[in-house]
């Protein structure tokens, strides 16, 4: 059994698709749930009894803070991190040590609107008038959603939208690619060269 540990700051919308999965049988996985702040995200896991930790990353030194994260994930013996509503830029140290193992979900087409957080990248893309957002999985590296990009799925943008409606269709095509993604993960499908994934058939 594969263990999966997500790291939230949110509601964790995205967290619920695959804890979904999960229990569906879609995606055969144990799930860890480690936040940084009370949070929607933790009140999911506690609720559905996945393994769960709040480790508060106030006023620390974000390599420190990532130190105790790494603990954690060590001893729960995680293969893959996902970062989901993820609040916080990780540090190179961290980066570094599970490289090609930590995905990110960004709500936008990378590059376009890299170093934006939730909400306000939608606000971007409808004040800059884009006919199409989207969504793009990606591995982390040091930079601020700079690393190789696995998978994007682009959403159209209507005239009428909000933010908040924008945000609510981009939702549900991250949770189609997050899922994707993963399972290509553990077959072993996501070869990284250089800055670039290559998708094995």
């Amino acid at each position: 059994m594969h263990t999966i540990a997500v790291l939230a700051s949110t509601r964790g919308t995205d967290l619920q698709a695959l804890m979904d999965a999960i229990e569906q049988k879609k995606l055969l996985a144990r799930l860890i749930v480690i936040c940084n702040k009370e949070c929607g995200a933790l009140e999911r896991a506690k609720k559905h009894t996945i393994p769960h930790y709040l480790i508060p990353s106030q006023g620390k030194e974000r390599e420190a803070f990532d130190k105790e994260i790494a603990a954690i994930l060590d001893k729960e013996k995680v293969e893959l991190i996902v970062l989901i509503g993820y609040m916080l830029y990780l540090s190179p140290w961290f980066a570094n040590r599970y490289r090609n193992r930590i995905m990110n979900i960004h709500p936008s087409l990378l590059p376009a609107f890299a170093g934006g957080m939730d909400l306000n990248v939608h606000e971007e893309v409808l004040k800059r008038g884009c006919k199409i957002s989207g969504c793009t999985l990606h591995f982390v590296d040091e930079g601020e959603d700079t690393g190789p990009i696995i998978l994007q799925k682009a959403v159209e943008v209507k005239e009428q939208d909000t933010a908040e409606t924008l945000k609510e269709r981009v939702q549900k095509a991250e949770q189609e690619i997050i899922l994707q993604g993963i399972r290509l993960f553990f077959d072993g499908k996501l070869q990284v060269e250089g800055n670039q994934v290559r998708i094995l058939a």
